[in-house]
């Protein structure tokens, strides 16, 4: 490792750039903190279930699946820049159509805005993770992009305390015990006022976007052009597919992220669970956070001296033990374990995405990113499976219990599975096998 103490982090040249890209990591996580507690609102006012207000991760995370590849071929004809502002675009229309949405109160509506906004989010994380990484030496590419996702929770903290504070606090049905047994009249006009609410967050976070479409259409940023010319997109995917780390790494991005929405999305119905209502777990989850943005900060420092795929391991295995205590312990122990797992999972995206992109060339990892964007879709697939265990005995979060425990807890089996694949997969790149 100390071979990187030979190579700044970022340079002095490319400080400017550095700081603009790193604010879109800002703001992705603002997205996606704001969009969690959703799930639970929507559920309330809409009357869903688990399941059903579970699609609005399936339509949030759809959208990066969908638009990865699209992004990552527009990236390698123009430029970084391009796609960048591209996403920056499409993440102001969908944030803006929660407007008409909450005119027309249909659940499909805000589900369709939710889905154009990640269509954004997927053009931005393409792009910038790449470019990030290309900012400088590739013996500090990973730690490099380690920093540049250290902001990433300062967007997650901001999302949820918009969330807790203009949402979850002003919901009028969220004050309400028995929602179900109201008059049809009574409903309309709380579903009216409540969505509205949930509206004005993202009417807001467009017009700030296109604030900050602006100030990157202004600005000179670096242009990086491979030499050699470009290489067809199928001698990419042959190349990309023959790649150890890079395909095994998709697959851990993609239980990774399915993890880490599981754990922020279902601790409502966690905590729902033993009597806490949303607006104090919308606390526990603050505290959630800032355990991320610690162990963020810890895991760029330890990368100077220990390897990324033994810290990888290290952290995996942590969150395994985390889960395990969520899982069987029933009351606020469950909980405060189930807030520990985040300090765990921190590291795991940006590790697990250098790690795939470490023996790549530039023009390779273009195309490369598309795939670890696309591996989000696991924050739609697996948050939908979770909510259909919770679902298994009713629409509440403990009609039944198995081994003993409710269907939310047992419902966490679902992560600990994932981290027992990401902690394997750092050990086989620690050790340079697998399985």
């Amino acid at each position: 490792m100390s071979k990187n103490n030979k190579h700044p982090v970022v340079s002095k040249k490319v400080f400017v750039p550095f700081i603009l890209v790193t604010s879109l990591f800002v703001l992705w996580g603002f997205a996606n903190a704001v969009t969690d507690p959703m799930v639970q609102a929507f559920k309330k006012v809409l009357e869903l279930s688990n399941s059903q207000a579970a699609w609005v991760q399936m339509a949030f995370y759809g959208g990066y699946f969908c638009m990865a590849l699209p992004a990552a071929i527009l990236m390698r004809k123009y430029s970084y820049k391009s796609c960048m502002l591209i996403g920056l675009g499409l993440y102001a229309v969908g944030a803006l159509l929660f407007y008409p949405a909450a005119m027309s109160e249909k659940f499909w509506f805000f589900c369709l805005g939710l889905y154009v906004l990640t269509f954004g989010l997927a053009f931005l994380e393409t792009a910038a993770n790449p470019y990030i990484l290309a900012l400088g030496a590739k013996e500090t590419a990973t730690q490099r992009l380690n920093l540049a996702q250290a902001f990433n929770p300062v967007g997650l903290i901001l999302g949820l305390v918009v969330a807790q504070q203009f949402v979850l606090k002003n919901l009028q049905s969220d004050d309400i015990t028995d929602f179900n047994a109201l008059d049809e009249a009574s409903k309309i006009l709380i579903k009216t006022s409540d969505l509205l609410v949930i509206r004005d967050p993202y009417v807001v976070l467009g017009l700030t976007i296109i604030v900050v479409f602006v100030l990157f259409a202004t600005i000179k940023m670096p242009h990086f052009k491979d030499q050699k010319g470009l290489p067809s997109i199928s001698n990419t995917f042959s190349v990309l597919f023959k790649d150890r780390n890079y395909v095994l790494g998709i697959l851990a991005q993609f239980l990774n992220v399915g993890a880490m929405i599981m754990c922020w999305t279902y601790i409502y119905q966690y905590a729902e669970a033993i009597e806490i209502n949303s607006v104090t777990t919308g606390y526990y989850q603050m505290s959630a956070f800032v355990l991320f943005t610690i162990g963020r900060a810890m895991g760029t420092y330890l990368l100077r001296f220990v390897s990324s795929g033994k810290l990888l391991m290290y952290f995996s295995l942590l969150a395994m033990a985390f889960i395990f205590g969520a899982v069987f312990m029933t009351g606020i122990e469950g909980l405060y374990s189930l807030v520990g797992v985040s300090f765990c999972m921190s590291l795991m995206f940006p590790t697990i995405y250098g790690i795939a992109l470490e023996n790549l060339t530039e023009e390779q990892s273009k195309i490369g990113s598309a795939g670890l964007v696309m591996a989000i879709v696991g924050s739609a697939l697996l948050p939908k499976l979770q909510g259909l265990i919770i679902d298994i005995g009713g629409s509440g979060v403990k009609d039944v219990l198995i081994l003993g425990v409710p269907e939310v807890n047992i419902s966490f089996v679902l992560p600990l599975a994932c981290f027992f694949y990401i902690a394997c997969f750092g050990f086989g790149v620690f050790k340079n096998k697998f399985f």
